[in-house]
């Protein structure tokens, strides 16, 4: 996935080129507004959502963004404009997404651990489906129906044990991870689900992890949702898929064919006379983003240089959870190198807050610019105030305008709140 939205153009100044996000100077958002800072390209955004429409548009799936990946709302606005919906795993994200004008018809709620009042709320809002994730809770989602005098469409997420051949901190298709129902126990709880009044399974729901790139998981997935539909003879108004389509990250990473994928689906959804659902995140909003950071000091050491940012595991907390490699790039590119190898690393008390080794980078000095590339999902998102550190300022990138869509958050507030 190219972030089209991004390019550098020749400045005034002899053999200097200076990074734009659509058609404004990155540099000047970074003087105007501080670092760090996200900024987002509204034409990458459009050009993704579109993209995905077009590639499933034989069979018109309802498309729930999933809000975990970027929470910020003036975004989830955007995306709503567009006709998705949302698949949210709290009633935090549920409160956005009906805040951001979303249908609570186009809403599915997700997760493995909601609670009783989170449950209450789902129900009284009318969304489309509540994902259960095990015997327990499709129990009490009865009890509380019944107690509301509601009778409320559950959808089941079944745990189909497919690897998803990605990193093992986001699989969660498999049999050792806590999503989902065995299709052994589902099939033993099937005839008790049947006998509730007050939910109707109308459901089945996949999800087997994130960051995928190879169709082979999904294709493993499709068999075992078909195969055991069948067995069954289960009368169903929609299989949820999931998401978890990937994005390339590094040059050598390859997103998988959606066209060819959504040949399979259209087979699948065919035979069983059912509507698709799909909760992309990161094909989404992924590279849409780059987080705009300043060079606080450079550190020589014995064996590599420290490249020290204002930007820290607090505001961009990938590399630290997943070993996560992220391209950074200078604002101002220019073409001499550094002789020695550097290592980009942030300000938190933390060892873990770094964002990437290069050798023969591009020479910065202190005050220099620099951008850590797709970042537009699980970045702020992930965000915290951890070592008492504001949340940064998020801004939307529309062709040569720029608008905040989040204020820096005020330091006085967050250490009185």
């Amino acid at each position: 996935m190219t972030f089209l939205a991004m390019k550098y153009q020749n400045s005034n100044q002899v053999k200097r080129r200076d990074l734009y996000l659509e058609k404004v100077n990155i540099q000047n958002i970074a003087k105007k507004y501080g670092t760090p800072a996200y900024c987002y390209s509204y034409k990458q955004l459009k050009e993704n959502i579109n993209n995905f429409k077009k590639n499933f548009k034989s069979f018109s799936p309802l498309i729930c963004f999933a809000i975990k990946s970027n929470t910020n709302l003036n975004l989830i606005k955007e995306i709503k404009r567009f006709g998705l919906g949302a698949d949210v795993v709290s009633i935090g994200e549920l409160m956005i997404a009906l805040k951001a004008g979303i249908n609570p018809k186009k809403i599915v709620f997700s997760g493995v651990g909601k609670s009783e009042d989170e449950l209450k709320i789902a129900i009284n809002k009318k969304i489309l489906l509540i994902n259960c994730e095990s015997e327990s809770e499709a129990k009490l989602v009865n009890s509380l129906a019944k107690k509301l005098r509601k009778k409320v469409s559950i959808g089941f997420r079944l745990n189909p044990n497919v690897d998803a051949k990605t990193h093992k901190n986001i699989s969660t298709g498999k049999a050792d991870n806590k999503f989902g129902l065995s299709i052994k126990n589902f099939k033993s709880f099937l005839k008790e689900i049947n006998k509730f009044r007050n939910i109707k399974l109308e459901a089945l729901s996949v999800h087997i992890g994130s960051q995928i790139l190879n169709d082979g998981p999904f294709k493993k997935t499709l068999n075992v949702m078909n195969k055991l539909i069948k067995e069954l003879k289960l009368n169903l108004k929609y299989v949820d898929l999931g998401g978890g389509f990937g994005i390339n990250y590094s040059d050598s990473e390859k997103p998988i064919n959606l066209n060819n994928y959504s040949k399979l689906v259209n087979n699948f959804a065919k035979k069983l006379k059912c509507k698709i659902i799909f909760e992309p995140g990161r094909s989404i909003i992924g590279n849409t983003g780059l987080l705009v950071s300043k060079v606080q000091f450079i550190k020589k050491g014995l064996n590599k240089n420290f490249i020290i940012l204002d930007a820290g595991m607090n505001d961009f907390m990938r590399p630290a959870l997943y070993d996560a490699f992220h391209k950074i790039i200078p604002i101002i590119k220019n073409s001499s190198k550094m002789k020695s190898t550097v290592e980009f690393v942030g300000p938190i008390c933390e060892s873990t807050c770094k964002f990437g080794v290069y050798r023969k980078y591009q020479k910065l000095i202190e005050n220099d610019f620099v951008a850590i590339t797709n970042v537009g999902a699980y970045g702020s998102s992930l965000s915290s105030n951890y070592n008492t550190r504001p949340l940064i300022a998020e801004i939307l990138i529309n062709k040569n305008k720029f608008k905040y869509i989040r204020r820096k958050q005020n330091l006085l507030k967050l250490i009185n709140s």
